[in-house]
């Protein structure tokens, strides 16, 4: 004998789910029975003895095999033999009843909820006072969030089996849920109302400040900031804007995103550029000084207004404002936001005012 060699039974490599896959196709240990015809001796045998007796007799059978099943957790199976002793066409209600509830329950366990109403439905057609078909349709009615129609169960319950512990512990349970639910919706409909009372005052604001909102052509945009009340002021009369500083001598921006309407001009541009700073990178003959720059407004009918470095934003929106007599004019908020030209004093001034007129008056 060579020490290689073993002596004595050897453990098997074995595949559980694979040996309880080839366990489906012995007759004894089969889920359901084939509705086809077989040539196998022992299934026939089977056959004869699963469909031997009266309708009651067969349907109990299955119910019986389908409880065991359910038991192991195996409740797809157990479905199958509630199925077959339904189809069994049993005459006993009471039988009737239970392959419905029982089906219901497997349903139940595999949260297929649909289904599980249509059994206790059909349950309850055959016994209107079946408690375990109310309360599991109010379970799945509760796993469907249809929880009024689930306390409608627990109530319906309670009137011929009012001690069930176990309907009265659901209804807490539905209670509970349903108290949060509307107590979200009340939460919900407040914010809906204070969100459409505060698009309300803003609208009355930007009238009295001559601003007008233009809509992005090309859809909704995802801008981060938006024109909001400030809420450090309790009488909600103070705006906070975002505000565009265009550069059009080098075709860029910046953005404040909170503008607040009684700030100077000065005040952004003087923490934007101070003195002794180095100059943007953009900045390429280091002319953006706040001593040197000049801040334009243009008006909804292409009016351009030179700002004042201690103008605030509310004295712009004021000076947008038409003349007497004349047509309506204003500042445009394009997707919720201002824009001021920002540009140094001089040559490149001088330059961007006449191109803009000569493009306005061609227009």
């Amino acid at each position: 004998m060579t020490s290689k060699e073993k002596i004595g039974p050897q453990p098997a490599s074995i595949n559980f789910e694979e040996t309880l896959a080839s366990l489906d196709n012995l007759p004894l240990f089969m889920k359901s029975l084939p509705a086809e015809d077989s040539n196998d001796v022992a299934l026939q045998a089977l056959q004869s003895l699963a469909y031997d007796g009266t309708p009651d007799e067969i349907a109990q059978n299955f119910k019986e095999q389908g409880n065991d099943y359910f038991k192991g957790q195996r409740h797809r199976e157990a479905i199958g033999f509630y199925t077959q002793g339904l189809d069994a066409k049993p005459t006993d209600a009471a039988l009737q009843e239970a392959l419905y509830c029982n089906r219901a329950a497997c349903n139940l366990e595999l949260k297929n909820h649909g289904s599980v109403l249509k059994d206790c439905s059909n349950a309850l057609a055959i016994n209107p006072k079946s408690s375990k078909a109310f309360y599991r349709s109010a379970v799945a009615l509760m796993a469907l969030d249809r929880l009024e129609e689930a306390m409608d169960c627990c109530s319906r319950c309670s009137l011929f089996d009012p001690h069930n512990q176990s309907m009265q512990s659901l209804r807490s349970r539905v209670e509970k849920a349903k108290k949060e639910k509307d107590q979200k919706m009340r939460e919900k409909e407040e914010r809906s109302r204070r969100e459409q009372e505060e698009k309300r005052l803003l609208q009355v604001a930007f009238k009295q400040r001559n601003l007008y909102a233009v809509d992005n052509p090309q859809g909704s945009s995802d801008n981060p900031y938006s024109p909001h009340f400030d809420p450090e002021d309790p009488t909600r009369s103070t705006l906070i804007l975002p505000v565009f500083f265009l550069y059009p001598q080098y075709a860029t921006s910046d953005v404040i995103a909170h503008f607040v309407e009684e700030t100077t001009f000065s005040t952004h541009i003087s923490q934007m550029f101070p003195p002794q700073a180095p100059a943007p990178t953009w900045d390429e003959k280091e002319e953006y000084r706040a001593s040197n720059l000049v801040v334009y407004a243009m008006t909804r009918r292409k009016r351009l207004l030179k700002v004042g470095k201690k103008m605030t934003l509310r004295d712009v929106c004021k000076a947008a404002k038409e003349k007497e007599g004349g047509p309506v004019d204003g500042l445009e908020m394009k997707d919720g936001y201002l824009s001021f030209a920002v540009l140094p004093k001089g040559v490149e001034e001088e330059k961007w005012v006449d191109e803009f007129k000569r493009t306005r008056d061609s227009a």
